[in-house]
């Protein structure tokens, strides 16, 4: 198979990465085994030592996890992806190979609950600082860098009030100051949005989202450079074993192949849920891209391809109403993962971003009346009549 680049994203999403056996299998196999045979002491010891390569102990290598590895990357246009357990080690797998004790974060405020957590109450008691900033705000990312900023953090868009921020121009401001600019890249996924090439060092992604597509595994990976992803996150990986399994591997690697559909098709439903939530009575606001009144708009059809398939609301009433809401559905599935074919629907400020404090809630813009929904892929038609029930028609 020639270099994967020459190919199509939609043919690299099928193709890419694949090694037969000599078994001759047309769909990609799974390698359930622990560790794996050397012909000789030699051999071992070259594998071992790193003068040989091949593999060792699925710990750190396997065939079935390179195979997705190498998928991901050719998709993001890395050169090197390390798969892990979750996309929270992922996180944690970047952060430890590329920091120490001194350096500083400067984070989007608009990330994952439980990224903040991470960053917050768990890096610092290592010695690593953290700054938040608010995403879209170029201007309060660059006056948060110091000289000991090490890595730039974000999500975009973001989770859940889908804000966005020019990875370019603030690729540019992190090269300009020498800093890693990482961005999570798990609402919009390769399908609709490349990091690395406009400019982010690091692509970080959950699997178990949209790569996945239909909630049947949990997983991580981080994609970028041979060096620092190559060589300093895998030996991360290798030493402390935050290990994606096999058949994880496997079940993400048949998530890749309808990657590029599924997206389309996310993004169709959403931009339609989008519009009947924004024309709705009960509903005060629509927090998606894909609408002309979302402040970053114009941004979003600069650097994405789509919009993706989240959408988030406020109900009036708080918290009380924003329950009556999800309570009165009877197909959207009442859960907070995501990037599923199934519709789901949750209440961030009690599941998500629960385990912040409500002054970082309110920061995040995160209210007690805010609804986010993953739209799927059923009936546009059934999802709003299943919301229907619980906004009154």
């Amino acid at each position: 198979m020639k270099d994967p680049k020459d190919y199509a994203f939609e043919t690299r999403a099928v193709r890419a990465g694949q090694h037969r056996t000599a078994e001759g299998e047309h769909s990609e196999a799974i390698f359930p085994t622990s560790s794996f045979v050397f012909e000789n002491a030699a051999q071992a010891a070259a594998r071992f030592g790193g003068t040989e390569p091949g593999n060792i102990y699925s710990r750190f290598t396997n065939p079935t996890v390179r195979t997705f590895q190498e998928r991901l990357a050719a998709m993001e246009g890395g050169e090197a992806c390390v798969a892990t357990s979750s996309g929270m080690a992922a996180i944690l797998s970047t952060c430890m190979a590329l920091l120490k004790a001194g350096d500083h974060i400067v984070s989007s405020r608009s990330v994952f609950g439980t990224t903040t957590s991470l960053f917050g109450n768990y890096l610092t008691r290592f010695g690593v600082e953290v700054s938040f900033v608010s995403l879209p705000d170029l201007a309060q990312w660059e006056a948060a860098i110091r000289p000991g900023t090490r890595m730039l953090y974000l999500e975009s868009p973001s989770n859940p009030l889908t804000e966005l921020v020019d990875i370019r121009a603030l690729a540019e401001l992190a090269r300009a100051r020498d800093c890693l600019l990482v961005v999570d890249n798990c609402f919009c996924t390769p399908a609709l949005q490349q990091p690395l090439a406009l400019g982010a060092d690091i692509v970080i992604h959950s699997a178990t989202k949209y790569l996945d597509g239909q909630g049947r595994c949990v997983g991580g990976a981080v994609v970028g450079d041979a060096e620092r992803v190559g060589k300093e996150v895998f030996g991360f990986l290798r030493t402390a074993g935050p290990t994606m399994s096999p058949f994880n591997a496997w079940v993400f690697i048949k998530g890749l192949e309808t990657l590029a559909l599924r997206m389309r098709a996310h993004s169709d439903n959403a931009m339609q849920l989008a519009n009947w939530l924004r024309d709705h009575p009960a509903v005060e606001r629509v927090y998606y891209p894909g609408l002309e009144d979302h402040p970053q708009h114009e941004l979003a059809k600069r650097q994405q391809s789509g919009f993706g398939g989240i959408v988030s609301f406020d109900v009036p009433g708080g918290r009380e109403a924003a329950w009556r809401v999800i309570d009165a559905t009877e197909m959207l599935s009442i859960t907070a993962n995501l990037g599923d074919a199934k519709t789901t629907i949750t209440h961030p400020a009690t599941t998500t971003h629960g385990r912040l404090t409500p002054e970082q809630r309110e920061e995040q813009g995160i209210g007690e009346g805010l609804i986010r929904v993953a739209v799927g892929l059923e009936s546009i038609a059934d999802i709003q009549a299943d919301l229907a029930q619980g906004l009154g028609g």
